[in-house]
């Protein structure tokens, strides 16, 4: 395809889908969609992290860690562990585009059974924070979730995931890293830190979120290419916020039982990806908890049930020839984790059971 702007709608189908629902349901409401003050609030900060994620990249902080972990043994569980980390705190997909890019520059073999693993710790992992994906921090703010109880709620499936691929891991991905020589960064990465935790503090509403507007005024005087960030994933929030409105106009259903909201959400999410699922499903249910896991769980399963398990696809087919091996593999695996999370859903709250409860 030579036109450029076509090209980009093709690549950004989820954006041009929810536009064309957008416009049809308002077309056929005759109404313009209402935005809430939460709409607006879950823009801004994705925006934000965004912004202060793109500022370290940039500043060569994330990588010089990577290039940490590459040297000695264990490396596959390493990179896993990173991954988590860096998922529950910077988002997956920020945890992919770094640690990907990094395995494929390995010196080792199976590179794809790492790039598979690294993607179901990344999807699992940011399951566990507000922050830690767009559809948590949509969830978070919509309905109004306290920190600590969110973070119970979800605990038993990241937790689970991780199981699950630490088992994996150490049964199929024994790869032993040479290592290189260990990257630098600026001192800029310092004030993106700072940002960062202040920011952090923000979303658990110990400071105003407005502290947000810092970051954004430091890159535009001193790092205007950290603003260089993914506007598309924005728009499409912007535009599935109205979708959503308009449908709650057309449909009348509500979602009142869990194991609905839960298994709807997350069979869903298998063909519209989990973030436009949590988006749609949130109008119809005040079950946030197991919207929550509905959408988690649902992160598992298809390439495009995540846009995570995309990017991940992308930067393996950009470094090596045998996607379809990889494909293959991926969804095996994949859907033996959405098999995982449903059981594990099922386990801890159809019987009532919570990480609290657990421990006491």
């Amino acid at each position: 395809m030579r036109n450029p702007i076509a090209r980009k709608f093709m690549e950004e189908w989820l954006l041009t889908l929810t536009l064309v629902g957008l416009v049809i349901t308002s077309l056929y409401l005759e109404r313009f969609p209402s935005y809430s003050k939460n709409d607006f609030k879950v823009i801004f900060t994705l925006f934000v992290f965004l912004v202060i994620i793109r500022g370290l990249e940039r500043s060569g902080f994330l990588y010089s860690i990577a290039s940490k972990v590459e040297k000695g043994r264990h490396l596959s569980l390493k990179l896993i562990f990173l991954t988590a980390l860096l998922s529950m705190f910077m988002t997956n997909d920020v945890a992919l585009l770094t640690i990907v890019p990094l395995t494929l520059a390995l010196n080792v073999e199976n590179k794809g059974i790492l790039v598979i693993l690294e993607t179901i710790t990344a999807n699992g992992a940011s399951s566990l924070t507000p922050f830690g994906n767009p559809q948590n921090i949509f969830i978070y703010y919509h309905y109004h979730v306290h920190p600590w109880e969110f973070i119970r709620t979800i605990a038993p499936f990241t937790f689970a995931s991780l199981i699950f691929v630490l088992f994996i891991a150490y049964t199929k991905a024994k790869i032993r890293g040479y290592g290189r020589e260990i990257a630098n960064f600026d001192k800029k990465a310092y004030h993106y830190l700072f940002f960062f935790v202040l920011f952090i503090l923000a979303v658990l509403r110990v400071l105003p979120l407005e502290v947000g507007i810092l970051p954004v005024i430091y890159s535009l005087l001193f790092d205007m290419r950290a603003l260089f960030i993914d506007y598309f994933l924005l728009a499409t929030f912007l535009a599935f916020f109205g979708f959503t409105d308009n449908l709650m106009h057309i449909l009348s259903f509500n979602l009142q039982n869990s194991t609905q909201v839960f298994l709807y959400s997350s069979l869903a999410s298998q063909v519209i990806s989990n973030v436009p699922s949590a988006l749609l499903f949130a109008d119809f249910t005040s079950d946030w908890r197991a919207l929550l896991w509905g959408v988690s769980v649902g992160g598992y399963g298809t390439l495009i049930s995540s846009l995570a398990n995309l990017i991940s696809y992308r930067l393996y087919r950009a470094y090596c020839n045998d996607s379809k091996s990889y494909l293959l593999r991926f969804h095996f695996y994949n859907f033996l984790a959405f098999l995982m999370g449903i059981l594990v859903y099922f386990i801890f709250v159809m019987n009532h059971l919570s990480i609290l409860q657990i421990l006491s």
